[in-house]
Order: C-alpha cells, then sequence, then structure tokens
C-alpha cells in the first residue's frame, strides 16, 4: 500500500495536465481506502 501511495504521489508532482493532477487525487482516495479495508482484516 505504501508503495502505492509513492507512486500516486510521484504522478502527481509529475503531472504537466491537470487531468493527471487530479487522477493522482482519485487515486490517493482509493489507496487509503483500500489501506483502510486491509487494517480492518489484519
Amino acid at each position: 500500500m505504501q508503495e502505492f501511495n509513492r507512486e500516486a504521489n510521484t504522478l502527481g508532482s509529475k503531472a504537466a495536465a491537470i487531468d493527471l493532477t487530479g487522477a493522482s487525487i482519485e487515486l490517493k482516495v482509493l489507496i487509503e481506502q483500500m489501506r483502510e479495508q486491509v487494517q480492518n482484516i489484519e
């Protein structure tokens, strides 16, 4: 999950187009939801 988050951060920081920045933010939200579900399983 940490690696997914790092990749989303990299995408957002290197994005030249506003669409990619928006996609990066959406990815981070989804990754956070996945992280919460993983914690519930543990």
